[in-house]
């Protein structure tokens, strides 16, 4: 059997090649090298195991980002337990929910947010409180990895989905390193002369792999941040901290092009966007100001990162590119049938990154990750050049008089108005019964909604699409409800009585 420990690896690597004094995070001002961040982890791991966690047991993190969430990510995993990083910005309710699905031996969080946290009978490490009195009551020593396999559960990562509540994504110790070689290294190059900023936070995957996992793979450095990503928070820590690479997702972009003046970015060599498509228009005005292109690539927590990509210097308005080198991707039909070129169909892609399973979920286990396949739910078609072009959700399409629309194909025309500043489009029962288009649209500032306004729009879309796409109903919106990764939650609009 062969052993490998992620927890170790991302930080022992980097002390193997001398860079013990080279610079892994930067935070609040201040800078923690690999050497020091090793010291931290292996702090934390000895109080871990003082405080009873044993090999596999889950530890839960309710923390925001910040260099003690990423070394008790780390710690967990390299003295053998499993992982468990939570976003910070829910209620009590989904910490109970947690609690009870991960059956966790620790729960680790901020003083800030011990209130939010439901009453339980679990030990608890309080930054702030007790965390750093825990640290000093362990010996400064090197702490040995646990000697885990590489194909042992090493984290969970909770699915937003759709509605319902989240799935825990169970991913093992040799997930990562396909990710850092494959998409890290392979799609962005990645250098230890690099240094990474993300608005993705670490309890999701795609900001996980980001801030945290890439840039330790090869060397390079990480800006944490706990601040909530507005277009003036993004634009301050780039002209701070010089990142050269930035991730983000298509709303903040958005709302980044809406800023005024002439913000900093000369920093940036690329730029990469996921969880949602990215509008062509998009694509085309941020790199016509700043000179950067927007990499937009697919990918899902149970395959854990990218998976398909455009690559640096190709990337195309409207685009999700090519799959990543060591992933193979099909679209086919509701047979698993490969459908022909230009056709819309099923997203599927089996690569050596995808998740062992779902916790306690042995049904949608099976639905989902049919063998080496997993499915992704995401509709796509492929050009005669074999690039890729998101089309939407499956739970997402719907038909009207006959005809399949695309929610992402009206939202990129409705977008491309200078007007509009995000949309989204959902099916809504006309008053005859049938379902017909409806946009949620959000203007830029400075912008009044009205029915001149809706009906300029709707010319605009009968200008770009079939008529039978044009959205029956537009409906102003001070903003569009929101996972916290970014993606709109268009089965909320579909149940809102407007």
């Amino acid at each position: 059997m062969e052993r490998f420990n992620i927890g170790a690896e991302l930080i022992e690597r980097n002390l193997r090649e001398g860079r013990g004094r080279s610079p892994a995070i930067w935070a609040a001002g201040k800078t923690l090298t690999y050497g020091e961040l090793s010291a931290l982890v292996d702090r934390v791991g000895a109080a871990f195991l003082k405080a009873g966690v044993k090999p596999e047991q889950r530890v839960l993190m309710v923390m925001p980002d910040s260099p003690e969430l990423a070394a008790c990510y780390l710690a967990a995993m390299k003295i053998g337990a499993v992982a468990v990083p939570c976003n910070p910005l829910l209620r009590t309710a989904d910490y109970a929910y947690f609690l009870e699905e991960s059956r966790a031996a620790l729960v680790v969080t901020a003083a800030a947010l011990r209130e939010k946290l439901p009453r339980h009978d679990k030990p608890m490490l309080v930054t702030g409180v007790d965390f750093e009195k825990a640290l000093a009551e362990v010996p400064e020593q090197k702490l040995e990895a646990a000697p885990t396999s590489k194909d042992e559960a090493a984290f969970w990562l909770w699915t937003s989905g759709s509605t319902g509540k989240p799935k825990a994504a169970v991913h093992a110790h040799q997930d990562w390193p396909h990710c850092c070689e494959l998409y890290g290294q392979g799609i962005l190059n990645l250098q230890p002369k690099d240094r990474c900023y993300s608005a993705s936070k670490l309890f999701h995957a795609y900001g996980l792999g980001n801030a945290l996992a890439f840039p330790f793979w090869v060397g390079a450095s990480t800006i944490l941040s706990p601040d909530r990503p507005t277009p003036d928070v993004v634009y301050k820590a780039i002209a701070d901290g010089r990142p050269t690479i930035f991730f983000g997702v298509p709303t903040l972009y958005a709302a980044m092009l809406q800023a005024k003046g002439d913000p900093e970015v000369e920093s940036l060599r690329v730029c990469v966007s996921a969880g949602e498509p990215l509008p062509g228009d998009l694509f085309s005005r941020w790199k016509s100001r700043f000179g950067t292109e927007i990499l937009d690539g697919i990918g899902s927590t149970e395959v854990l990162h990218i998976y398909v990509s455009p690559r640096m210097g190709a990337a195309k308005p409207g685009s999700t590119g090519l799959p990543v080198d060591g992933y193979q991707v099909r679209i086919v039909d509701e047979l698993g049938n490969d459908v022909r070129e230009g056709e819309t169909g099923d997203l599927v892609v089996r690569g050596a990154s995808t998740a062992l399973f779902y916790w306690n979920r042995k049904d949608q286990s099976r639905q989902k990750m049919r063998g080496e396949w997993f499915f992704s739910g995401d509709k796509f078609r492929q050009t005669e050049d074999g690039e890729f072009h998101y089309v939407g959700r499956s739970d997402d399409m719907f038909k009207t008089a006959g005809e399949w629309i695309s929610p992402a194909d009206v939202e990129s025309a409705l977008i491309s108005h200078g007007a509009v500043l995000e949309c989204a489009v959902v099916a809504k029962k006309s008053e005859d019964g049938l379902l017909r288009p409806r946009a949620h649209v959000v203007l830029v500032q400075g912008k009044q909604g009205s029915p001149e306004l809706a009906e300029e729009l709707k010319q605009h879309v009968r200008g770009k699409c079939a008529g039978y796409m044009v959205p029956r109903d537009i409906v102003f919106a001070t903003e569009l409800p929101k996972t916290a990764t970014g993606k709109i939650q268009r089965f909320l609009l579909r149940d809102a009585d407007v």
